[in-house]
């Protein structure tokens, strides 16, 4: 990319910004690539946000850059100041994406791939192209590579501490049937009465990939307030 820059005279880079086009052109390439990642595991933030934030952030950090260049080439304030207000614009994008539903949070994955998508955006805004392949590469190979190696570890079984608040006169047999219909096995319990509600303290052992379907049913029960692992 940088070779081929360098092979068109500097006026007519300048006249078309050829080298915003290039950023932009693989901003589009790197976002995308992300993105198809984020579409094919069914995440939301898919092929089309991975890319409009990449090319975003790109056009944002070039501004950021150009901005403060005068006509004879010096440069005039902080260069970095538009760049740094991607960093914290993309903190409440990535902040929408996690869910809390009842006590269960998911979408920290999605939130932490669309910021680390601005910032390979940031990257080739600044015109390391280099850097941000090698980043974006990264980036896939933890999403896709080591996500097979996660899978493999959390289909192993193990056993956790599980808090369970639920509502004055909940059916306690009743979750514990919930849980064991579920694949777990409780080990030890412990219940302790509050005024508003009570919390159980659980021991279960059973697969990993377990512990998520029965927060899944227990948070179904309109007597089950919260689910938490430890």
């Amino acid at each position: 990319m940088h070779a081929l820059l360098l092979s068109i005279p500097s006026e007519m880079i300048s006249a078309l910004r050829l080298d915003l086009l290039a950023k932009l052109g693989l901003a589009v390439v790197l976002g995308g690539a992300v993105g198809l990642e984020r579409e094919l595991s069914g995440k939301p933030a898919g092929l089309r946000t991975n890319i409009l934030i990449c090319l975003g952030a790109t056009m944002l950090m070039d501004l950021s850059i150009n901005v403060g260049i005068g006509p004879n080439g010096a440069h005039y304030g902080d260069p970095g100041r538009i760049a740094a207000q991607v960093v914290v614009g993309i903190g409440f994008l990535g902040a929408g994406t996690i869910l809390q539903a009842r006590g269960a949070v998911v979408g920290l994955t999605t939130a932490a791939t669309i910021w680390v998508v601005a910032a390979i955006g940031l990257i080739l805004g600044a015109g390391q192209f280099l850097e941000a392949t090698g980043g974006t590469l990264l980036v896939l190979l933890v999403l896709a590579g080591l996500g097979q190696v996660e899978r493999r570890i959390l289909a192993r079984h193990r056993t956790v501490s599980c808090v369970i608040r639920a509502r004055k006169g909940s059916d306690y047999p009743a979750i514990e049937k919930e849980i064991r219909s579920s694949g777990l096995r409780v080990s030890t319990t412990a219940h302790f009465d509050h005024d508003d509600d009570v919390t159980y303290e659980l021991r279960l052992m059973g697969p990993a990939k377990q512990f998520d379907i029965v927060t899944t049913r227990l948070l179904e029960r309109p007597d089950v307030l919260s689910v938490q692992f430890e």
